[in-house]
């Protein structure tokens, strides 16, 4: 009787790649979530580092012109000389114009704030004012 002499090829059987794959798509719904979480925290870390920034730039044009530019020359005086009192500003106060939010949306800056002489925030992800988690407003 002949025996015949059957060798198996290198290859993966298809259901050991369907239990591998199972196992990647485990593990991807598992830590996913968390990886996106991560992200939508560090933009809302970037916000306030950014209005930081700004409100110091703020500052300085205070400390130099008396006033905080007005509602009318927003945050583009920090960058450009305005016509009232120009002769006392040692801008540019910022090296750029002033950078959107994390989301591409603009910084809102109005005169006379809610709690203080102005209001700068982020209307978060969704470009609305208010709304909780991502699209919390940041700021004041």
């Amino acid at each position: 009787m002949l025996v015949k002499n059957r060798r198996r090829s290198g290859g993966f059987t298809l259901l050991e790649l369907l239990v591998v794959v199972v196992i990647i798509g485990l593990l991807a719904s598992y830590v996913g979530p968390r990886y996106f979480a991560q992200i939508g925290k560090s933009e809302g870390a970037t916000a306030r580092a950014q209005i930081d920034g700004l409100r110091k730039a703020l500052d300085t044009y205070r400390l130099d012109l008396g006033r905080y530019p007005t509602a009318e020359e927003g945050l583009v005086a920090l960058t450009k000389r305005p016509a009232e009192g120009g002769d006392r500003w040692a801008g540019p106060y910022l090296s750029k114009p002033a950078p959107l939010d994390p989301w591409g949306h603009p910084y809102q800056y109005t005169v006379p704030g809610t709690n203080g002489d102005y209001a700068l925030l982020s209307l978060g992800k969704d470009g609305r004012p208010g709304g909780t988690g991502e699209n919390a407003d940041i700021g004041d």
